[in-house]
């Protein structure tokens, strides 16, 4: 281990402060079970792009305005948790624990613009309910940014929000982690990859993460990352429902004698060797998330009912990832007729290199 319908879209490239645009051929966009689904007033296109190897590639904003606006934009991909032990509560007040990582396609995207004139940052969403001021993870990332490098520039940040909140997908420590690594190259790169992750670990758990390849082995608080080998692409279903869960509430309602016993390695050693779906998954979670919400337990019953081959929360929900093919082709209704405004996303696991921010 070492540490489809075919539409012509505009792909903006960045090369120094400069965007500039190709064309090409690359998009595959579909609605419906293909790709994407969501359920009654949720409907949304998705698109998925595939990668072009090339130093940073940014995708089109969809509303068409011109990228002359912005100085650059990135993707910021969500994330699961394969597994998750929870080993111990610290005496610093955190948990120990350790969990394989992995980011997957279904993703945010941010768009940065100088505004040092102002000497300060804002920021604007599209989804109600996201904070815009200095509790926002990428304002956070911003002045962690200029602490430790000592640059004055000052941004206007645009998130356009496609991950759920409070499920377990590592929305908010995705959008500091691609915030860090945008200013860092509008900066000139003063910081390396690895100075980035450090600055991650010092306002978010799962921050440090996304400065990996995209898979990793973490432990600690969840700042501790081991690089493993890259999982194969596979697909997966991210199926959350209207409601989110509370991360302090799920630890608050852990009981400690209900956790697992199984190594932790010897379950990384499972999914490694390539039998994934037949690895002893666990997330310690689960019980006391469906302890606080009983409907959690019966969707995932459902899900199993339905023939995937794994069917694991991510974090501490209340999104499940299924992998496999399910056995009745009307399930994301049925799901939609005992769950009203269910959330169901198709994905694929991805991955990065070294010099490039991710791509889906």
């Amino acid at each position: 281990m070492r540490m489809l319908n075919l539409l012509f879209v505009t792909i903006p490239l960045i090369f120094d402060r400069k965007v500039h645009s190709i064309s090409s051929e690359y998009v595959s966009l579909t609605s419906g079970y293909n790709n994407t689904w969501r359920a009654r007033n949720m409907n949304k296109v998705c698109i998925r792009a595939s990668s072009i190897s090339k130093d940073n590639v940014l995708e089109k904003s969809l509303n068409n305005e011109s990228n002359s606006e912005w100085d650059i934009h990135v993707t910021s991909p969500a994330k699961i948790n394969i597994f998750l032990r929870i080993l111990r509560k610290r005496e610093d007040g955190f948990h120990e624990l350790a969990s394989l990582f992995q980011a997957i396609s279904l993703s945010d995207r941010l768009s940065l613009r100088s505004q040092s004139e102002l000497a300060k940052d804002s920021m604007e969403c599209n989804m109600p309910g996201v904070p815009t001021d200095s509790s926002n993870l990428i304002l956070k990332a911003l002045d962690v940014f200029r602490k430790n490098t000592g640059t004055k520039e000052f941004f206007h940040v645009r998130l356009e929000k496609n991950v759920p909140m409070e499920a377990g997908l590592g929305g908010g420590s995705a959008n500091a982690a691609s915030a860090l690594w945008a200013i860092n190259e509008l900066s000139g790169r003063p910081a390396t990859n690895a100075q980035l992750a450090e600055y991650g670990a010092e306002f978010g758990s799962d921050i440090s993460f996304f400065f990996s390849n995209g898979t990793a082995y973490c432990t600690g608080r969840g700042e501790i990352m081991e690089e493993v080998e890259s999982l194969p692409s596979l697909e997966l279903y991210v199926v959350k429902p209207n409601v989110g869960m509370s991360t302090g509430a799920v630890f608050r309602a852990m009981d400690y004698n209900e956790l697992s016993k199984t190594d932790p390695k010897k379950i990384l050693n499972e999914v490694l060797s390539g039998n994934l779906s037949r690895a002893d998954l666990v997330n310690d979670l689960e019980k006391p998330s469906f302890k606080l919400m009983p409907s959690l337990m019966e969707l995932k019953k459902k899900l199993i009912e339905f023939g995937f081959d794994v069917v694991l929360m991510s974090g501490s929900g209340s999104s499940f990832y299924c992998i496999g093919v399910p056995n009745c082709v009307t399930w994301m209704t049925d799901l939609d007729s005992v769950s009203p405004g269910i959330f169901i996303q198709k994905a694929r696991f991805i991955n990065r290199n070294p010099d490039q921010w991710y791509s889906t």
